[in-house]
């Protein structure tokens, strides 16, 4: 039987013990024990599909989040990390080596620019950045020898979209592996794999848990890489996932589609009204016709996520007089939450970027990311219309 997303989400990958529970089980335990010297030499030799020799190679609970985080994806197999960052950084580096080139979109979260720009050229690996709304500078930079081209599909903060798949191809003409952080574009709305991406990136601690309880990270892709490059990195340096990380991972993807889709559709409503307010100079979602690529966001997503960008118009000052007025909405740095939460990303999550980097990737003092949770659409509006008023 095919299932749809929504199926896969509650029942994909699920292994029962013989005690037949309905909840996933949670194994909490670092080794497994073995019936004999011998049998513990096969497993080393050889690991079953359903065997497992340490914590930090798997474990049956997070093999069950890996198994149906792939199929709601749609890719062959998934390795689960202890963070967003661990996975980005797991990917890349899987990937790379000495001498390489990765070409890269700009417009990035502040660490994942710190891993490209400071780490990987650390250790000799060439970075280039370009503009990712710009398929000209996509079509200059990406060259033969090429290792690997990374991109967030939705930036984040300021919600560029990437044509992702016309950077795919250009990418894989030249025999480069695409590696996307699609945190924005959350798993209900992906295309990522549909695009023909090699390796795709979460933060699980967003959408999948998105309830602000742990941290988690995740990386999907083919069983050829997962289980390849990806797994051999991760399990000598000690990234995967813990286990009750995995079983509240578990958890949140049984009422992902649900969540994902109420707080997109109360983002899309909220939007629209607030972006004729006399405070807001400049708001993006990327389905409304005032986002420049409203048309291409249409055309790859069903929806356009749950993140809107604001540009205050009174600049740092109005940015934090809005922040301090706000009563439900809450001052964080954390996005994709069931609680609707607001950032000021220049003074916190882009802090440490330059005036210059900052205003290249459109992060002014004004900008506000305002993740949109589960409360009642019109309490939120009540309090980010006084909010802005205040600003």
């Amino acid at each position: 039987m095919t299932l749809r997303k929504r199926t896969r989400a509650v029942h994909a990958g699920t292994r029962r013990s013989q005690y037949g529970e309905v909840s996933e089980a949670l194994f909490l335990t670092q080794g497994f024990v073995y019936d004999s010297a011998e049998a513990a030499e096969a497993r080393f030799e050889t690991l079953g599909t359903d065997e497992f020799i340490y914590a930090r190679y798997g474990n049956p609970t997070v093999r069950m989040f890996e198994d149906r985080i792939a199929a709601l994806e749609g890719v062959e197999d998934a390795f689960a990390c202890t963070s967003g960052m661990a996975a980005v950084t797991g990917a890349l580096t899987a990937l790379l080596k000495a001498g390489d080139r990765v070409v890269s979109s700009r417009a990035l979260f502040g660490s994942c620019t710190y891993v490209l720009a400071e780490v990987l050229g650390r250790f000799g690996v060439e970075v280039v950045f370009v503009d990712g709304t710009d398929m000209a500078q996509w079509q200059a930079a990406i060259r033969p020898g090429t290792a690997v081209v990374f991109l967030e599909s939705i930036s984040n903060p300021t919600l560029d979209l990437v044509d992702l798949p016309a950077v795919v191809a250009l990418a894989h003409g030249a025999g480069a592996k695409v590696v996307v952080d699609n945190a924005m574009a959350t798993p209900v709305y992906s295309c990522a794999a549909e695009a023909g991406a090699d390796l795709v990136v979460y933060s699980t601690t967003k959408h999948i848990d998105g309830q602000g309880r742990c941290l988690g990270g995740v990386i999907l892709g083919s069983r050829a890489l997962i289980r390849g490059p990806v797994e051999t990195y991760m399990k000598h340096t000690g990234g995967a996932m813990n286990p009750f990380a995995a079983w509240l991972a578990l958890k949140g993807l049984e009422t992902l589609d649900l969540r994902v889709r109420a707080q997109s559709e109360a983002a899309l409503r909220i939007g629209a009204a607030l972006q004729g307010h006399p405070a807001v100079s400049a708001l993006r979602y990327p389905l409304l016709d005032s986002h420049p690529q409203a048309a291409l966001a249409r055309r790859l997503y069903e929806g356009g996520g749950t993140v809107l960008a604001l540009e205050l118009a009174g600049a740092k000052e109005a940015a934090f007089r809005f922040l301090n007025a706000l009563e439900i909405v809450l001052i964080s740095n954390n996005f994709a939450d069931a609680k609707s939460i607001a950032t000021h990303p220049a003074t916190t999550t882009h802090q440490r970027l330059s005036d210059d980097e900052k205003a290249r990737v459109g992060i002014t003092p004004g900008l506000i990311r305002l993740s949109i949770g589960l409360e009642d659409p019109a309490d939120l509006m009540d309090d980010l219309t006084r909010a802005l008023d205040a600003a």
